[in-house]
């Protein structure tokens, strides 16, 4: 049985609060899945001397990254589509392979390979947006992650629902039923303004209002996307959502690649909030959302990785390298999204975005013990004289050697603890194999794709 009551110590521990703060050898006491203290090792041993110690001598200990926008299941999409602009990555590729593959047991059984991954690269909470969010909701509750759960919007009929209200009445009915597992939180999350009428999004916001919840939507992802709107409406799709009422600070913006001045200061006076997935908006060629300007101008912005299907990993590591590397290449400045910066975006930016900041994104008393270590005695994070700079810039997942998530062992010497990750590759496999057959019969080989 594990310890209720131990401590953890690390080389050093990086709290994010206070900002810039790095403690060198340092101890973590853990009771019953919360922060008790945090003190130099050498006080910890004498005042703690009985507890259980988690000796981690090359190690820094952070706050549990919070993968800000996913749709965890299409990692079974992994690599599909590779090298297509966004619009034909969707009409040809996913959602005629949604509309024949998508169900109960196929979003459960991605649900669960993309949590693996996101736990072995240090993820423990992920903001997901998805169909049938209750698969999603039982692979979180059994292998222990955190999950804010989208209740799914759109009119276009799919296999999970055939219209608006449809979608709604399932997606509520979910919440009623998983609303007092405290792992588990939800937003409303219709897809785009380009697949939900106005009409819907005017219930979106009333629902939003009345039950106090967050609204996750893809907005301003391509510049096509924006100029396509403001011909049909007249309007930019952020102009729209402020007409119809979704302009609020419960608004989670994800991709804003194609912005103007004007709506960036609809965003700051609304308070929204902006999610930055900048590894599938360089892979589908979507652009590149102005963080550096956003921030600067007041607005906050969270971090995530997107789909495996669009990025082609769930690793918050290299999401924040992309980012900082992104923001300094554009900027021409190479201060500019420093790595305390996306440490921070990462971890409690993300986490107060999804109004999860009291409980988790930082190392402090009384929250939630969800931290993560990272080895940095390897050759290539050696020598170390910036651990949050050699984190951002030199580490990844492979260095991601323990997590907890409140307290409990969740990897362990870059293993998962618990036994479900036996029988992933052998899903996987099932499921390529259907969608591979699938492909060759529906779908033209990449050689005779022809000009895009």
């Amino acid at each position: 049985m594990a310890p209720t009551e131990f401590l953890i110590e690390a080389r050093w521990i990086i709290p994010v609060v206070p900002d810039g703060v790095v403690l060198e050898h340092h101890a973590l006491r853990v009771r019953e899945g919360r922060i008790h203290d945090l003190l130099p090792i050498r006080e910890a041993r004498a005042r703690y001397a009985n507890l259980e110690r988690m000796e981690l001598a090359h190690h820094a200990l952070i706050p549990g990254l919070i993968n800000a926008h996913t749709h965890a299941a299409m990692v079974l999409f992994r690599g599909l589509g590779a090298d297509q602009p966004l619009a034909r990555w969707l009409q040809d590729y996913i959602w005629p392979l949604e509309a024949a593959f998508v169900d109960r047991d196929f979003v459960r059984d991605g649900s669960m390979l993309a949590i693996a991954e996101m736990l072995l690269s240090g993820t423990t909470c992920f903001n997901d947006m998805y169909f049938y969010p209750d698969a999603t909701i039982e692979a979180a509750a059994e292998t222990g992650i955190r999950l804010v759960s989208g209740i799914i919007v759109l009119d276009s009929p799919t296999r999970f629902a055939q219209t608006p209200q449809e979608y709604f009445h399932k997606g509520f009915a979910i919440r009623d039923q998983y609303r007092n597992q405290k792992r588990i939180r939800f937003t409303l999350a219709p897809h785009a303004p380009y697949t939900v009428s106005e009409t819907t999004l005017r219930q979106v916001a009333r629902f939003a209002d009345e039950l106090d919840l967050r609204v996750h939507i893809h907005l301003h992802e391509t510049e096509q996307e924006v100029r396509d709107f403001i011909n049909q409406h007249g309007c930019s799709p952020i102009e729209h959502l402020e007409r119809v009422g979704l302009l609020t600070p419960n608004l989670l913006a994800v991709h804003m690649t194609a912005l103007e001045a004007p709506d960036i200061e609809r965003l700051f006076r609304a308070r929204c909030r902006v999610i930055h997935c900048p590894e599938s908006n360089f892979k589908l060629g979507s652009g590149f959302c102005p963080v550096v300007v956003l921030r600067e101008a007041g607005i906050d912005v969270a971090l995530g990785t997107d789909g495996a299907a669009s990025n082609d990993d769930l690793d918050m590591l290299g999401e924040m390298k992309s980012a900082a590397f992104l923001a300094k290449g554009l900027s021409r400045n190479p201060s500019r999204l420093t790595a305390r910066d996306v440490l921070r975006m990462a971890t409690l930016e993300s986490a107060r975005a999804l109004g999860l900041s009291d409980e988790i994104g930082s190392l402090e008393r009384g929250k939630a013990a969800d931290c993560v270590a990272i080895d940095l005695s390897t050759p290539s994070t050696r020598p170390c004289y910036d651990p949050v700079a050699q984190i951002v810039y030199a580490a990844g997942r492979e260095h991601v050697s323990h997590v907890w998530i409140e307290g409990r062992l969740e990897v362990r010497e870059g293993r998962l603890e618990r036994t479900f990750e036996p029988e992933l590759s052998k899903t996987a496999e099932a499921w390529q194999e259907r969608i591979a057959e699938r492909l060759g019969t529906v779908f033209p080989r990449p050689n005779d794709s022809g000009p895009t």
